[in-house]
């Protein structure tokens, strides 16, 4: 990932060493010790249902991987983004079913 420079735009010192901000690794916890969210949400959506998976602490290529994993399942398309895994329709069961087994910490949240 590119360093990026701070809101420095131009220095007259010829000395001046740009400060870079560090890039975060985020670990991600173990299955068991994490504790799932899944809902329902169609707002901002059209009316449309997507099942919506909140609360996975660790790095956005193991959320991708689980999103991947998720959404071939249960044969439907979506995204996983900012911590966050949106699968297209209403498999709140199915998806609490697979995360379970995979041994992760699943509460049903809403109706």
């Amino acid at each position: 990932m590119a360093k990026k420079k701070k809101n420095i735009v131009y220095s007259t010192n010829p000395d001046y060493n740009y400060e870079f901000d560090e890039d975060v690794v985020e670990d991600t916890l173990p299955n068991n010790q994490q504790t799932l969210r899944v809902l329902l949400d169609k707002k901002q959506r059209k009316g449309k249902v997507v099942t919506l998976i909140e609360g996975f602490k660790g790095s956005s290529d193991d959320l991708k991987e689980l999103g991947k994993t998720l959404k071939s399942k249960c044969g439907g398309g979506g995204s996983a983004k900012d911590g966050e895994i949106l699968i297209q329709g209403d498999h709140r069961d199915k998806i609490m079913d697979l995360l379970k087994a995979d041994g992760y910490k699943v509460k049903r949240v809403g109706g």
